[in-house]
């Protein structure tokens, strides 16, 4: 019993001995941990800069105190009006989940409806309560459509930060 429990914290402080840190790019909004987004090199960005005036999407290559190396640009974090954070967000699978589940929802119910009535009936006939139901269920679900976050706009309380964890 000795010996596992010496093998085992013995692993544990080598792992944390050769444990690197590692660099990211912070989008901060307010306190809340659940809005922020992280970026780290390797990554691909999608950014509106103040130079160019139009989004160029490129790949976080190294992180430095005040610059990001893109493979194809070099920036700072002032130079960033926006970015695009659609597919980056966690809240946004969130409610594209949720958007899925109300659609799908709809069609399912008015589909079983109307193969119910074909195969009990013999004929084409959906109930008000159904049709109804689905109706909402499809309208919330395009309802929800446009509500996602789209990007990170860097001004006021939002921010923009390069994170260094790096153990020198």
């Amino acid at each position: 019993m000795k010996k596992i429990l010496s093998l085992i914290l013995f692993l544990g402080l080598s792992v944390g001995v050769f444990a690197q840190g590692k660099d990211f790019i912070l989008l901060k909004r307010g306190a809340n941990q659940k809005s922020q987004i992280r970026y780290y090199p390797g990554e691909e960005i999608t950014y509106l800069s103040k130079k160019l005036g139009y989004y160029v999407t490129d790949v976080i290559t190294e992180l430095d105190q005040d610059f990001i190396y893109l493979r194809e640009n070099i920036i700072t974090p002032a130079d960033i009006l926006e970015i695009d954070v659609r597919n980056k967000d966690p809240r946004n699978r969130t409610l594209r989940s949720l958007n899925t589940l109300f659609l799908g929802a709809g069609v399912l119910l008015i589909s079983v409806e109307t193969i119910n009535s074909l195969y009990q009936e013999n004929e084409f006939e959906i109930d008000s309560g159904v049709g109804l139901t689905s109706a909402i269920l499809i309208g919330t679900g395009l309802a929800l459509l446009p509500v996602r976050y789209k990007t990170f706009k860097h001004k006021g309380s939002n921010r923009i930060q390069i994170i260094q964890m790096r153990m020198d």
